[in-house]
């Protein structure tokens, strides 16, 4: 039995370029990369060195936090290139792929005897555990520590983002594997929430409870889920982990092999056709960018989705935790006395000559223009409008911003993660970056309390 979840706070932004559901298989990259960034606060351990073979699911670092936890190369080949920033910082691990790849084989336990310890061991050692992140910090999850529940959004709301439904069909065994072994390192719940329509593939999972989410952004986010299904109070612990990453795990725990394949959008108002591709983590992101085709010479490519992903570029890879690539035009036009004339090509939340709010189902063309600049904190009320949590968002960043521990305590900061912030930072007037802030607090109360 399904429970409901209606969002009515948030901001739909409906923008062209949406990726049509056809897939394709993208050129086969010549070259794979980890950005150690999108492992955020790990320190890594290198077990290879530059110049030495590596296989399909080999280890190539460890956290030299948590030794046991390995971090696997999505590919067989050479490691060509460790690149490293100041202090020697690792910063990206290059793979050169062979032709003909080559994996390693884990020995896989049995889900019908295996206990939590088995499974938590299999998971580390294996590559798999990197996808589970933790609530509070917003980090890789701590294996030392069992959660109260583990929550996965598959419902995605935020703009051009890939269909999850969609490319989870005809998954269910993969799915069913993975959430059966989640379930046993937990003594609460698996929580899986999902849109409105019957399409979803995990509507026939057993060992799950199923809730069905509607409303605008940022229903979608597993912020917002957990906010309304079982809120993280301090001295509490919930996991989190995304549908296609199960995939990953499903099919490490059925075959024993580090399968890094994905299945990603592309989308925006840039590309010619915007459409799915098959690829795997870390691949050249040209190798499917130009199979689509762009419209123009200057354009703005986010590694992820456009509130929450990052600027790359057409020599980029994708990153660890993203299906969805964007490309968008870049703003660096401006209008003369933009300020103060009707306007009907943008989006706003407010009133003031916008019109936006008259055609609630149109799609725009936005670009990277902020519109303004950067300044203090102006008191409007407007970020409680599309924040659907129990949380006063311009308090608990203003905390962060002072480094008031106690206030971001008491404020809600271990429940946030810098993602439940990118819908205020869209409509921020003030251009404050919050998820920026949100990030930096966390990191502070990891440090000082954690």
């Amino acid at each position: 039995m399904s429970k409901d979840i209606r969002i009515r706070k948030g901001l739909d932004i409906n923008l062209i370029g949406a990726a049509e559901q056809t897939t394709s298989k993208a050129v086969t990259s010549n070259v794979y990369a980890l950005n150690l960034d999108d492992f955020h606060g790990i320190t890594p351990k290198m077990l290879l060195k530059q110049g030495e073979e590596v296989k399909a699911g080999e280890p190539l670092f460890y956290n030299k936090n948590k030794e046991e936890m390995h971090f696997v190369s999505p590919v067989s080949g050479e490691l060509v290139e460790i690149v490293r920033g100041a202090r020697r910082k690792i910063l990206t691990l290059k793979i050169l792929a062979d032709k003909t790849q080559d994996y390693v084989i884990n020995k896989v336990p049995d889900l019908d005897t295996a206990e939590a310890p088995a499974i938590k061991n299999f998971l580390l050692q294996c590559g798999g555990w990197p996808f589970i992140k933790q609530r509070p910090y917003d980090v890789i999850a701590d294996p030392d520590v069992t959660p109260k529940a583990i929550f996965i959004s598959a419902y995605a709301t935020a703009p051009l983002a890939a269909d999850v439904d969609y490319v989870l069909k005809d998954k269910e065994q993969e799915l069913q594997v993975a959430v059966t072994a989640l379930g046993k390192l937990t003594p609460g719940k698996v929580h899986v929430s999902v849109g409105r329509s019957n399409r979803s593939p995990f509507r026939n999972i057993n060992g799950i409870e199923l809730h069905k989410v509607s409303g605008p952004h940022p229903a979608g986010l597993v912020g917002t889920q957990i906010n309304q299904i079982d809120p993280v109070n301090k001295g509490e612990m919930v996991w989190t982990i995304s549908p296609q990453d199960l995939l990953i795990l499903g099919e490490l725990l059925l075959t024993g092999k580090f399968n890094a394949e994905r299945t990603i959008a592309l989308a925006g108002s840039v590309i010619k056709s915007p459409k799915y591709y098959t690829t795997k983590i870390g691949a050249e992101i040209s190798t499917f960018l130009y199979a689509s085709g762009v419209k123009e010479d200057r354009f703005r490519l986010i590694n992820g989705d456009v509130l929450t992903g990052s600027k790359t570029h057409t020599e980029g890879y994708l990153g660890f935790y993203n299906n969805t690539v964007t490309a968008i035009p870049e703003g660096d036009d401006y209008d003369f006395f933009g300020w103060n004339k009707p306007i009907f090509n943008k989006i706003s939340n407010t009133r003031a000559l916008t019109f936006s709010w008259l055609m609630p189902k149109k799609k725009y063309d936005l670009d990277t223009n902020t519109n303004g600049e950067h300044r203090a904190f102006v008191v409007t009320g407007q970020y409680e409008e599309v924040f659907p949590m129990d949380i006063y968002p311009l308090q608990l960043l203003k905390a962060c911003m002072v480094k008031d521990l106690d206030e971001m305590e008491q404020l809600g900061l271990y429940e946030v993660a810098p993602e439940d912030f990118s819908l205020t930072e869209f409509i921020c007037i003030s251009k404050q970056p919050h998820q920026q802030i949100i990030r930096e607090g966390l990191d502070l109360l990891q440090k000082e309390l954690g």
